[in-house]
């Protein structure tokens, strides 16, 4: 099934409990702070049923109709295929949505691929994950995550010297028809605009935190479970001209909070067993999928900045300097290289696991490892080309408003290349990219996407195949031993 953008709107008015400060949200679909949001989420479904993008964005298996993102790819046609609607999505929304409906769902994609990884000693969860796949797979179902602890949990001992629950998420009861969890985790972006919520941990949890070793998914309006929202920026988007990314593209974070939610039996996936609850993204082609696709989304992120860099410069006049024409190719090489990592983990793929065809690990990781260190320069650069003129701009675009401004702004905020309208509405979608509340986001949200530097080169580490370099090494040792003492010619 495919859902429409009308009908995505509707299943988001199901009494979920969403919090901005002590304010509670009774409908994300009208609220200032969330329904520009929302529209966008029902954008993207609306663009994956056009007819038009069906070839791209649906597959057919069994005489039904899904997501392309679904796909459990069996031949590298099948992985240029999701690349594609992965693309696509990211599209929509010029990759400022790094959850949307396609990010979660091919991590669950990825390891239903090879489910049997989830039946372990702690238990028998394959079927469980089956099911929950075609479950997704059949409803369109748009799933965040929260696969963190918060950070106050990671001093345990403080709690308990001041006998307080651990604020983590954690199993505090288990009944014949499924487990109680109480907790918080975070962060989990997009969760006011999806449907579900995948509970997990994607970093190690020590020896004795079984109890936290969970993976479960819930509804989003889950009896005892509340979103606590962080600031929204929406809210402080005037009009689309002013801010035109903050005003529909500001998909929200917020933490999960569970009093006592009961998860069903057939909702939970792993259990009591702490390396395995985050080894199950890596045994499987979870993450790679899932981080292929932010892979995706990035390069479309950087597509707009190249672009914008390129538009300032030509308003300015400043893109027939020579310096500013070097930047420009820079960044230029930066967006190729990425499209030419991201066209690698394809064209490198991996047979694994049996039957299947996975994304090259490496290659992905090198990718995601690149955008994390890379967008902070990226911006810089972008911000070092726009230089003053994003401030000498109006305060915003009600000058237009006014018959005598309106005459004057015209006159003199233009330039021989650019007419003042069109200068102001270029500068104030910079300023958003660069300088905003909503920039400031992102630039965060890029750095820590993955986690922390060093858990994202701890992937490239773990994945690397560290023997056959030292074979190298080995080798070329081996081709000369130290000179005979009376060997001259040696010596």
């Amino acid at each position: 099934m495919l859902r429409t953008g009308k009908e995505h709107l509707e299943r988001l008015r199901d009494g979920r409990v969403i919090y901005i400060g002590k304010e509670r949200v009774d409908d994300v679909t009208t609220h200032p702070a969330f329904r520009h949001a929302a529209k966008t989420a029902a954008d993207i479904y609306d663009m994956k049923a056009d007819p038009a993008n069906r070839a791209v964005m649906t597959f057919q298996e069994a005489g039904e109709t899904h997501s392309a993102y679904f796909i459990q790819a069996k031949t590298k046609d099948d992985l240029r295929q999701r690349t594609a609607a992965h693309k696509k999505i990211a599209d929509v929304t010029h990759g400022f949505f790094g959850r949307s409906p396609d990010h979660v769902a091919s991590f669950v994609t990825g390891m239903s691929a090879d489910a049997k990884v989830l039946d372990t000693e702690s238990g028998q969860f394959s079927d469980n994950l089956v099911n929950y796949y075609n479950y997704m797979r059949g409803n369109d179902i748009y799933a965040a995550y929260a696969v963190l602890p918060p950070q106050a949990a990671r001093d345990p001992q403080y709690y308990q010297r001041q006998n307080l629950p651990i604020p983590t998420l954690q199993v505090v009861g288990e009944e014949d028809d499924g487990v109680i969890i109480s907790g918080m985790k975070m962060l989990a972006t997009a969760a006011v605009i999806a449907d579900e919520i995948w509970i997990g941990n994607v970093i190690p949890l020590a020896p004795d935190q079984t109890k936290q070793a969970i993976t479960c998914a819930i509804p989003c309006n889950a009896t005892g479970l509340s979103l606590w929202s962080r600031k929204p920026m929406e809210t402080n988007a005037q009009n689309e001209f002013d801010n035109p990314l903050s005003w529909r593209l500001d998909e929200t974070d917020a933490m999960v909070l569970c009093d006592k939610v009961k998860v069903p039996w057939e909702r939970v996936f792993c259990l009591n067993d702490a390396m395995h609850s985050y080894q199950i993204y890596y045994k499987t082609p979870s993450h790679c999928y899932g981080n292929h696709q932010s892979n995706v989304r990035f390069h479309t992120k950087l597509q707009l900045l190249v672009g914008l860099a390129s538009k300032i410069t030509k308003a300015t006049g400043a893109n027939k300097i020579p310096a500013v024409a070097e930047t420009l190719g820079r960044l230029a090489a930066m967006e190729a290289g990425l499209s030419g990592m991201i066209q690698g983990q394809i064209e490198a793929a991996e047979s694994w696991p049996e039957g299947y065809m996975t994304y090259n690990r490496r290659m992905m990781y090198a990718a995601l490892n690149w955008c994390t260190e890379s967008h902070s320069q990226i911006i810089d650069i972008v911000r070092e080309l726009c230089g003053g003129g994003i401030f000498q701009m109006p305060a915003d675009v009600t000058v237009m408003h006014d018959d005598a401004l309106r005459e004057k702004f015209e006159a003199y905020w233009q330039t021989p290349q650019m007419p003042a309208l069109e200068r102001m509405k270029l500068f104030r979608l910079a300023w958003d990219l660069v300088g905003s509340e909503f920039a400031g986001r992102h630039q965060q949200y890029e750095k820590f996407y993955a986690g922390a530097s060093f858990i994202v080169r701890g992937h490239s580490h773990r994945e690397t195949p560290w023997e056959d370099f030292d074979v190298i090494v080995d080798d070329l040792l081996s081709t000369y031993d130290v000179p005979k003492a009376k060997d001259e010619d040696a010596i």
